[in-house]
């Protein structure tokens, strides 16, 4: 159950739920929840960009803020040498590939890593390590509408259950 009594704060082990609109420096907006979608994260897990999480911190349900974070709170600075280039081999025959598209590879350790395609050649793909926002200022408005405490799953888990704590992930249900 969301809590809404005016004593309630945003801080880590809670559910946060907001509604937002992310805009870049140039007032382009490149982001935005829906009114009847809002987003939901666990505060204090590293849900969301720090810069941004940071900026909720203390926060109460009603409050409508513009947040500014900077590249080095947000998705990083870009580093040129996060460009690699892979064989086309190395991807199935039949993926539809396409530039900007993100996809996630796994390590040998069993992490996971996003990468973006930034160009298709007929022998190789080039990929980019760096999130496409890299090296921008984020211009967030941010209002809140729900905070309420973690499940003991969605703790476990190291997010949310949905906007009420009921919604399993397919991941967290082999868990």
């Amino acid at each position: 159950m969301l809590e809404s009594t005016a004593d309630v704060v945003i801080r880590d082990g809670k559910v946060v739920i907001f509604n937002y609109v992310l805009r870049s420096d140039e007032g382009e907006v490149l982001d935005e929840s829906e009114a009847d979608d809002p987003m939901a994260y666990l505060h204090g897990a590293d849900n969301i960009v720090p810069g941004l999480e940071s900026q909720m911190s203390g926060r109460r349900v009603g409050d409508r803020f513009d947040a500014i974070v900077p590249p080095s709170e947000g998705y990083g600075v870009r580093d040129e040498s996060a460009i690699r280039v892979i064989p086309r081999e190395a991807f199935p025959e039949d993926a539809d590939l396409a530039p900007g598209m993100e996809l996630v590879v796994e390590d040998d350790e069993g992490d996971l890593t996003p990468i973006w395609i930034a160009e298709l050649r007929d022998d190789v793909v080039i990929v980019d390590l760096n999130h496409p926002l890299a090296d921008q200022t984020l211009c967030f408005t941010v209002e809140i509408i729900g905070i309420r405490d973690a499940t003991e799953s969605e703790i476990e888990h190291g997010h949310p259950h949905g906007v009420d704590g009921e919604e399993l992930d397919e991941d967290d249900e082999d868990e």
